[in-house]
């Protein structure tokens, strides 16, 4: 397994382009301690509401037509963060997430127009497959974001870790707090946990291209 490029909260909080740097690098970052636990405790509060109001659906693969269930692909429960029953702590990730969007077109130059986000719900035992957030019809999203909001006594034998295939080999992060930035197009996987596994996925799309 390689070592990710880190970022603490501070340093991403400081100095966007670090981010930026990263992506250009190996094509992925880590960010230690964001949401900070104050925002990440209300996310947190607010996936559980949804979840026992019923907000929350299962995951389908694939768009348009070719949209499915496929729980031995995917078994996540989802709700996008734009939903009007999300309270003002996702209102509130969503400014965020905007204001590093900016940040990343300023450096990179990526033309991204928008911010899409879910929080995700993995039962025990719940996994992704590994695949691409970029559709093989559509290179929309072109920046993955995902922030944890698992409570902070989540170990290593609890399991759930992302991992990502890069380049020169794979690297895994645990879901234990904190997030994970990485391009679109890199492969990756959620490992099944012994838990349950709480997340928001977020993507940074441009438009998309007229295939005429």
């Amino acid at each position: 397994m390689i070592a990710l490029p880190v970022l603490s909260a501070d340093d991403f909080s400081r100095a966007p382009d670090a981010l930026a740097d990263a992506l250009s690098g190996c094509g992925a970052c880590r960010i230690l301690g964001w949401p900070d636990p104050s925002l990440r405790c209300e996310l947190r509060g607010d996936l559980k509401r949804l979840q026992a109001a019923g907000a929350l659906s299962r995951a389908a693969v694939g768009r348009s037509d070719g949209r499915a269930l496929r729980d031995d692909i995917r078994g996540d429960a989802t709700l996008w963060l734009d939903d009007p029953r999300c309270g003002a702590p996702a209102r509130a990730f969503l400014a965020r997430m905007d204001e590093v969007r900016i940040a990343l077109n300023r450096t990179l130059y990526l033309g991204l127009s928008e911010c899409e986000a879910h929080y995700a719900a993995y039962p025990p035992g719940g996994g992704y497959a590994r695949h691409r957030d970029r559709f093989r019809d559509s290179d929309a999203r072109v920046v993955s974001w995902v922030s944890y909001l698992n409570d902070d006594d989540w170990h290593d034998d609890d399991g759930g870790a992302l991992r990502l295939h890069l380049h020169d080999g794979a690297g895994d992060v645990s879901p234990a707090g904190g997030s994970i930035c990485f391009m679109s197009e890199l492969e990756h996987e959620v490992l099944p946990s012994m838990r349950e596994r709480l997340s928001i996925a977020c993507w940074m799309r441009r438009r998309e291209r007229d295939p005429s």
